[in-house]
């Protein structure tokens, strides 16, 4: 299974050689007035000569991209970038074997773009992610530094856009990069993440499966349960969010590569999409096709939406799993305290001893990101016009930031709280038998208005039910017999009834 794009490393990236005059392509750079000529060099595109740093691998287009997009100093992710060598990898050697390129730039190529999916030269990828939305800047950027690399290996010009961009427009290209991203790091990061917190909650379910507690709904008293049954629910709750993930996984891996500008093809010949799309499938390891319908792949964003809503509600189960943590584990002495998380760090500056739940806390504001992106993902989505939705890089920046922190976050609540907790027994005991709600099966016995008068003088005395239901005479009265009485009253029993 190939794992490059989900495991890749920034850090592992090299400072490119400079390219030296004799070898640059596009010609020995000129001096430039008010400048070292050693600091820039001059390049070329259809719209004139452009300065570009001497030693950087890109070229004139990406330099303007630079210039024109300071938004936010944030460059776009990299697993775009690293798919997008992936797909120019592929598209290489499937246009080298449709007689569309030559056989030694496909290779040449094809080792440039393994040399960026293995991390180097990832700091030649500098465009902002608030940048034209197409992503053209960022698939012409990739363009130029595989054009440049494979230019120097071959000793002659290898085009960027007519010989590494062959068969291709930014976009289609660029958007199956944003896809591939996203369905690697669903299927390589977070579903096995999710796998490790859904079993790890199962884990504690089967542990406390007889560790009874008080129920509460409207977080108030109600009839028995076990933290079993609770932690059942959490683990339900995942696997059901890891289910609506799986069936999204079809639609973000529909490729709409091969569609070219508009969808219609144009300059594609027969069987580079499939072919391309092919070799991705094989090399990642991961469920990619061909879209059905590229009007609909070119125009629309909707199965990153989709992905986002099942991120969205796997955000809601899990803040709903840290706020129960929360509240179990609080206390100490003046809590539920049903629970013990771990202890892992003093929680206060000023007061001693104090021990907060960390890890839910973290989780639950990654929560709070997650539903934000959606958000932002639902916005960009609806922000297609007719051939093109045009926010496609934000819609990857966005959708690969909160499968990142959703992966991080669920191991490290399975791993640092979950495979943690530890049950205050004797105390969940006595407080299920305190509960008011445990009248609830002597009512089948009693009638339901003798029973609320003996859950109500059992609150206002502060009393089990069992003594205020002898207080009012119930079994000396012949109501029922005492073992009815504790029968009925029995909390282990109301948990399985």
């Amino acid at each position: 299974m190939r794992d490059d794009i989900p495991t890749s490393d920034p850090s592992a990236g090299s400072q490119p050689d400079r390219l030296p005059a004799a070898e640059n392509p596009q010609g020995a750079p000129a001096p430039v007035s008010g400048t070292h000529a050693a600091d820039v060099r001059i390049e070329h595109d259809t719209m004139g000569e452009v300065r570009v740093p001497a030693d950087a691998l890109y070229r004139a287009q990406t330099q303007r991209a630079i210039d024109n997009f300071p938004v936010s100093g944030t460059p776009l992710d990299r697993d775009i970038v690293i798919a997008l060598a992936w797909v120019k990898r592929a598209a290489a050697g499937v246009n080298a074997a449709l007689d569309r390129i030559p056989a030694d730039a496909a290779q040449a190529i094809e080792a440039a773009a393994s040399a960026i999916i293995s991390g180097r030269y990832l700091d030649q990828f500098p465009i902002d992610v608030y940048q034209t939305g197409s992503g053209t800047s960022t698939n012409m950027n990739m363009n130029e530094v595989l054009s440049t690399l494979a230019s120097r290996t071959l000793g002659r010009e290898v085009h960027p856009n007519d010989v590494v961009n062959a068969s291709q427009s930014s976009n289609d290209a660029f958007p199956t990069a944003v896809h591939v991203a996203v369905t690697g790091a669903l299927s390589h990061r977070l579903l096995p993440a999710l796998e490790t917190l859904a079993a790890a909650l199962e884990t504690q379910a089967e542990r406390l499966a007889a560790e009874v507690k008080p129920g509460r709904t409207h977080l108030m008293d109600a009839t028995p349960v076990t933290l079993g049954q609770e932690f059942s629910g959490y683990a339900a709750q995942i696997r059901l969010g890891m289910a609506r993930l799986s069936d999204a996984l079809p639609r973000v891996g529909a490729l709409p590569l091969g569609g070219t500008a508009v969808g219609t093809g144009l300059n594609a010949p027969t069987g580079f999409a499939a072919g391309v799309i092919g070799a991705l499938a094989d090399e990642l390891d991961l469920p990619l096709t061909e879209a059905a319908n590229h009007f609909e792949a070119h125009g629309a964003r909707d199965g990153l939406v989709e992905a986002s809503g099942a991120l969205r509600g796997l955000a809601v189960s899990l803040t709903k799993i840290c706020n129960d943590l929360r509240w179990m584990s609080s206390g100490p002495n003046t809590g539920l305290g049903e629970i013990r998380l771990p202890e892992l760090q003093p929680g206060s500056s000023i007061m001693p001893g104090k021990i907060n739940p960390v890890i839910p806390e973290a989780v639950l504001q990654v929560c709070s990101r997650v539903v934000g992106n959606d958000a932002t993902i639902a916005w960009a989505g609806a922000s297609g016009a007719f051939e093109l939705n045009v926010q496609i890089p934000l819609l990857g920046q966005t959708l690969l930031e909160s499968i990142r922190l959703l992966t991080s976050a669920s191991t490290l609540l399975a791993t640092r709280a979950i495979e943690g907790v530890r049950p205050n027994t004797a105390h969940n005991r006595e407080q299920a038998g305190r509960s008011p709600a445990t009248v609830t099966p002597l009512a089948r016995l009693i009638g339901y208005e003798r029973a609320a008068q003996v859950a109500l003088r059992a609150t206002a005395q502060h009393q089990t039910i069992r003594q205020s239901a002898l207080d009012l005479g119930i079994v000396a009265e012949g109501e029922v017999t005492l073992e009815q009485l504790d029968a009925a009253l029995d909390v282990d029993a109301m948990t399985r009834s």
